[in-house]
């Protein structure tokens, strides 16, 4: 496994920042606002060819005015006991902090390698910003700006060479699996009934998981990514910045996700706003699972598994081939059939058909069912193949592909799912002109082409 690197502090002195640093992406979101990050949230690195795993975490302050401080500085001490190295970020802006010499007494009985980090300071002439932290009886102090850079590489060295060799894991497939839905659904009890441990900020505050957050667990030989998202609001009801941020990092864990987790409340039933969060999957072509969580708290003698089914599919008809599952996160109910689900999804997903299995599905189709006539001529299908997986994703070459009409696009893609058996992913077809040549790279997840047709 990889080592485990804590990057921990108080609010506001960049913790995010070296996260970001470290990891070479911007999965954490970075604000001024203090309190941005509450839960651990992870991410792999690589320096010098050492492989890595870093998590940052919340602001640790004691007697903070913020309601989840102490579920804050439970994280803390939790990503802390994990880790094989602690970063103390400091901060070398505004100076020592009474807060910096309580962490520092705690780490002090902490029996890891812990890193005095000066952060904020970008050039040599600053250098002396860090002298009043000597005053805490650090020894070894490492001054740095993640922002801009300055001093990362000398610290990262430093870092590395204390770090146990990672065993290299067998590879195997992993299956990323985003967790979305409107505020307070349940959506991280959810991971943490999944994971068997608590995980993830609950709470009945909406709002409470601001960033997207991954846990990496494993179930009988399969690796799941399991990412925990932002409640996603209707647009007139996001004021603040930071949770439109929040948002928008919701809606990129779709874009790189294998399966989507839609969680719905089926105490409250199904609203408008879980219909777009479903339209957002849909758009990005991941395969997708509904979740009807709370399912404990419904009268089951008005409302059924059947009809519930039956509103959810009129409301979003373009996911009837999303399975649903009715669940409680809270008391554990039909939980267990939620990871082979998914494994049944995801091997639908990743599919691959036989170039003469398609069209022998396609022009039997076609015998059934012979297309309508354009200005006086028959339509000609000549040739089908897949281009691409993830979702499955194929193309029909016609003599005039502008002309097969939306209801013919909707037959041929419901006998190809009919005889692929693919009944629980998303299908892609798109048409287009004979030419010779097939452009493989163009067809990627996202990315759909002039004429298509998706569901």
């Amino acid at each position: 496994m990889k080592p485990v690197v804590a990057i921990i502090g108080r609010p506001n002195v960049g913790k995010s920042t070296l996260f970001n640093r470290i990891t070479k992406r911007r999965d954490a979101i970075v604000d001024d606002l203090p309190g941005v990050t509450r839960d651990r949230h992870f991410g792999d690195a690589t320096w010098d060819e050492h492989d890595f795993i870093v998590v940052d975490t919340g602001g640790f302050v004691d007697g903070d005015a913020d309601p989840f401080a102490g579920h804050i500085r439970s994280q803390v001490e939790r990503a802390v006991m994990d880790a094989d190295a602690v970063v103390l970020v400091l901060d070398g802006k505004h100076g020592a902090s009474p807060y910096d010499k309580d962490l520092i007494l705690w780490l002090r009985t902490v029996p890891k390698s812990v890193f005095y980090v000066v952060n904020k300071i970008d050039s040599p002439e600053r250098e002396d910003q860090m002298y009043d932290f000597f005053a805490l009886g650090l020894d070894k102090i490492y001054t740095l700006s993640a922002e801009h850079g300055y001093g990362v590489p000398d610290f990262l060295d430093a870092l590395v060479a204390v770090l146990p060799k990672g065993q290299a894991a067998a590879e195997s497939q992993e299956i990323r699996v985003a967790v979305v839905g409107r505020p307070n659904v349940g959506k991280s009890s959810l991971i943490n009934r999944l994971v068997g441990e608590e995980r993830m900020l609950v709470s009945d505050v909406p709002g409470t998981t601001r960033d997207a957050i991954d846990t990496v667990c494993q179930r009988k030989g399969h690796s799941y990514r399991l990412i925990d998202t932002a409640g996603i609001r209707r647009k007139s009801k996001v004021d603040l910045k930071l949770e439109k941020f929040s948002i928008v990092k919701a809606l990129q864990s779709m874009d790189e996700c294998d399966v989507a987790l839609i969680v719905l409340d089926a105490e409250n039933g199904i609203t408008e706003q879980d219909v777009k969060v479903a339209s957002y999957a849909f758009e990005r072509g991941c395969g997708v699972i509904f979740l009807a969580n709370k399912w404990d708290l419904v009268d089951g003698k008005s409302v059924t598994p059947h009809k519930f089914g039956l509103q959810l599919y009129d409301k979003a008809a373009f996911l009837r081939h999303a399975p649903l599952l009715t669940v409680s996160a809270l008391t554990g109910l039909r939980m267990a059939k939620l990871f082979p689900m998914i494994d049944k999804v995801h091997q639908q997903y990743i599919s691959r058909i036989n170039t003469g299995v398609i069209n022998r599905i396609v022009n039997e189709a076609i015998q059934r069912t012979e297309p309508p006539l354009h200005k006086g001529r028959r339509l000609k299908f000549y040739y089908t193949t897949q281009v691409a997986e993830k979702p499955p994703t194929f193309v029909t070459f016609v003599n005039f592909p502008d002309a097969v009409h939306f209801s013919y696009q909707r037959y041929l893609l419901n006998q190809i799912r009919s005889g692929t058996a693919l009944d629980m992913t998303p299908l892609r077809l798109y048409f287009r002109q004979r030419t010779g040549r097939i452009e493989f790279g163009k067809w990627k997840k996202n990315k759909p082409g002039k004429k298509s047709r998706r569901s």
